[in-house]
């Protein structure tokens, strides 16, 4: 088992920063990113982000995750409430799996509220911001992956 956590994105997270900052925050990607890192070297995990606006990516991603990854911690996005392909895809990886959405999809619209992919997900943290991808690791860390 290598010692990387895989973070997948999904589509319109490459906008973070400028896409309705009044929603999903000012920090960008790269900064999540950057931020997770040094999170997970505080455990010894390194961490790797993809991102991708095309779903049959975000379940190439979630398919190869094991082969390479000790832990999964996926932002489908809009993705979340319509792709049963990526639901599939992570019922099949055997990956502590963490679900991650910088908004709370539960006070906004109707259609946000529902998640296929909480069905395949160990936890689900929303309404944190940026934050929650940082604690998506640290829970990876502390519950899943302990060393």
């Amino acid at each position: 088992m290598t010692e990387t956590i895989l973070v997948v994105n999904g589509p319109n997270l490459n906008k973070l920063g400028t896409r309705q900052p009044e929603i999903y925050g000012t920090d960008t990607l790269t900064s999540i990113e950057e931020k997770c890192r040094k999170t997970a070297q505080k455990y010894g995990f390194d961490i790797a982000f993809k991102q991708s606006n095309h779903e049959g990516d975000l379940v190439d991603f979630i398919q190869k995750a094991a082969d390479e990854n000790a832990g999964l911690i996926i932002n489908p996005a809009a993705y979340s409430h319509t792709s049963v392909a990526i639901l599939d895809a992570l019922l099949n990886c055997p990956l502590p799996k963490i679900e991650v959405h910088l908004s709370n999809i539960h006070t906004r619209e109707e259609f946000r509220h529902t998640s296929y992919v909480s069905k395949a997900a160990d936890a689900v943290l929303c309404g944190f911001g940026a934050f929650g991808y940082e604690m998506a690791v640290i829970a990876l860390c502390e519950r899943f992956l302990k060393k």
